[in-house]
């Protein structure tokens, strides 16, 4: 593996022996990290967000699964 930064980016280089699946991963979180970088978000604030759609959502969707 190699790391290498260039100008504003880091490249990084692994073998194609590696499981696609796994770098998927690390990939989705490399951009989560990025997405996030500049966010003055709490965790708080961001689990109180997540509670709050998570309501929403079963308010939306809830006759789907119970019957009254």
């Amino acid at each position: 593996m190699t790391v290498e930064q260039v100008n504003d980016e880091i490249l990084i280089r692994v073998s194609s022996q590696i499981d696609r699946e796994e770098i998927q991963r690390i990939i989705d979180l490399i951009k989560l990290k990025e997405a996030t970088a500049k966010s003055i978000a709490t965790q708080d604030s961001i689990d109180r967000l997540a509670q709050e759609s998570q309501r929403g959502w079963w308010a939306a969707n809830r006759k789907r699964f119970i019957r009254e």
